[in-house]
């Protein structure tokens, strides 16, 4: 029987700020905006957004990953947003995204595996074996926030493919469509978005692919109907709404790598000691309710693997973090 022994990342359900002040949303706007912060959330993050009853909900069960910050509020979480396929702002996905259909969803699996083919979402995920799982997070421009996401565990998904020998890296795509996604007219990126994994690390307990969050089911804007979600990496790894999956022998192209490699590891994983070429990266801001909702927003030293270390440094005993960054 495997038991997993609680790691430095896990702690009691009491610990955790209750969801009610998570919702707070207001406030925490407020907030953010008199603490004067360098990251200034869009305005459609001040204006009055669609509560969770909008969303079905999921049930699932609790998992034991959680962490000590409280989680961002889910009108923050639903409307600032990494996704160029819907534009370059932050604001956009939330504006734009409602165009993605996300019914029927098919994922086609490729590549080094004897199980390849298209599957129907439904039969890659057990919607009866959810779990929740309460991550950090921290974004490449220095700042970090706490997610509650929903969803199954990628390595058992993966194994369903039967992965063979040669299967040392594992590539997801997005979904490429410029009907639904307007920000695809444009060549901020090659398109479709792609990214990818070493196959020991995909196959760690952390990473994790995501169908909801806040128990309810994903919104568009954050990779409806399911997304990557990897926290020791920066989050542009945690590619979204994934239509494609590739086993191969060699390491896959990934989209910000291509675009600027200087700027952009294949590995991205969360490290003080490499600067950003245009900033450093030894701090960041947290993106969440602060205590009483007053005085400027936390800002505290990055934890080596975004403080994942316990479970995932052995991945990289040997390598030059610098150069394989």
């Amino acid at each position: 029987m495997l038991i997993r022994h609680p790691s430095g990342f896990d702690l009691k359900d009491n610990d955790v700020t209750p969801q009610s002040a998570y919702l707070r949303r207001r406030e925490f706007l407020a907030a953010f905006v008199a603490a004067g912060g360098t990251l200034a959330l869009p305005a459609a993050a001040q204006a009055k957004r669609a509560m969770p009853d909008d969303y079905a909900l999921l049930k699932a069960a609790k998992s034991g990953y959680t962490v000590d910050d409280p989680m961002v509020p889910w009108d923050a979480v639903t409307s600032y947003n990494n996704f160029y396929e819907f534009g370059t702002g932050k604001g956009d996905p939330a504006k734009k995204a409602h165009k993605l259909i996300t019914k029927p969803w098919t994922v086609t699996v490729e590549g080094e595996a004897d199980k390849t083919g298209t599957y129907a979402l439904e039969d890659l995920i057990d919607y009866n074996a959810l779990e929740e799982r309460i991550y950090r997070h921290r974004c490449v421009e220095a700042w970090s926030m706490v997610i509650p996401w929903v969803g199954v565990p990628l390595a058992s998904v993966l194994k369903k493919f039967e992965p063979n020998s040669k299967a040392k890296f594992v590539q997801f795509f997005t979904k490429n469509s410029r009907k639904e996604m307007p920000g695809t007219f444009w060549p901020v990126l090659k398109w479709p978005y792609r990214e990818g994994l070493r196959i020991d690390e995909a196959m760690n307990p952390l990473p994790f692919l995501a169908v909801g969050l806040y128990g309810r089911v994903l919104p568009n804007q954050n990779g409806a109907p399911i997304r990557l979600v990897v926290p020791w990496k920066y989050g542009y790894k945690s590619i979204k709404s994934i239509e494609r999956i590739r086993f191969s022998e060699t390491m896959p192209e990934t989209s910000w790598n291509q675009s600027n490699a200087r700027e952009y590891g294949f590995y991205s994983n969360v490290n003080p000691l490499v600067e950003h070429p245009r900033w450093s990266q030894a701090s960041e801001r947290v993106i969440g309710p602060q205590a009483g909702f007053s005085g400027a927003l936390a800002r505290r030293d990055t934890q080596m693997f975004n403080g994942y270390a316990d479970a995932v440094a052995g991945l990289y005993a040997g390598m030059d973090l610098r150069k394989n960054h």
